[in-house]
């Protein structure tokens, strides 16, 4: 605030509550610098806003510490939400080499968002607009973070989820979208399956196929006791 706007600051005030006024021409001199030096950062419509919001609220006479105090709550609350940066697009002539005009406009910029000049750019006006919509198509396009290229070059090391990735590309279910009923295995949702031996399978179990299909139950109960003769080797094949 430019001190020269402090003595009607506090004329406005004192139609409130004249005790904010002083009389003594020592006491009124000292009071104008006084509340110059707290209210320096402070634009004066806002210190009369505060002024007034303090005397909806209180009784007791307003001091210089109560307008300060709640201009920097807004502040802080305005930092808080700015993102802290800008984009290029914003100061076009400024060179990407040039360190010492990005940090005077950063500076500028933060201290314009910092008295309210301009609105806080937050993190989801980056996630936003004309430039995330077309990053999300892009996205969808390429399918993840792997490319069909990269997929394809990755196959023989990956066999089982190069397996897994073909059968879902022909329409067909992913295995491990179902728990595997494989009294032996029983892998869970997302997690391969296991051999008798508690090894990673590089392939789920056909049971399990069947289970992602809806071909059978998602939990299977053997039989007490061995197979029939001639079934034992059919189910075992079947796992």
């Amino acid at each position: 605030m430019n001190p020269e706007y402090v003595p009607e600051l506090i004329a406005k005030i004192a139609m409130a509550d004249p005790r904010v006024k002083r009389d003594d021409p020592i006491e009124r001199r000292a009071q104008l610098q006084m509340w110059a030096g707290i209210l320096a950062d402070v634009p004066m419509d806002f210190a009369v806003q505060a002024a007034q919001q303090h005397y909806a609220d209180s009784q007791w006479p307003i001091v210089p510490g109560d307008i300060a105090g709640r201009w920097q709550a807004v502040v802080r609350d305005r930092m808080r939400r700015d993102n802290g940066t800008f984009e290029p697009t914003d100061y076009p002539w400024l060179s990407p080499d040039d360190i010492g005009g990005y940090l005077r406009a950063l500076r500028e910029r933060r201290q314009a968002v910092a008295v309210g000049e301009l609105p806080p750019q937050e993190i989801k006006a980056l996630i936003a607009g004309t430039a995330a919509r077309q990053a999300k198509k892009r996205i969808a396009e390429l399918g993840d973070y792997l490319t069909t290229e990269v997929r394809t070059e990755l196959a023989p090391y990956r066999p089982g989820a190069a397996e897994r990735e073909q059968a879902i590309a022909a329409g067909g279910p992913d295995p491990l979208s179902a728990a595997c009923p494989y009294e032996h295995c029983r892998a869970p949702e997302g997690r391969p399956c296991r051999n008798k031996d508690k090894r990673a399978r590089k392939t789920p179990h056909p049971s399990r196929v069947e289970a992602a299909a809806g071909g059978v139950p998602q939990t299977v109960q053997r039989p007490a006791g061995a197979w029939p003769e001639g079934a034992s080797s059919t189910k075992e094949a079947k796992r």
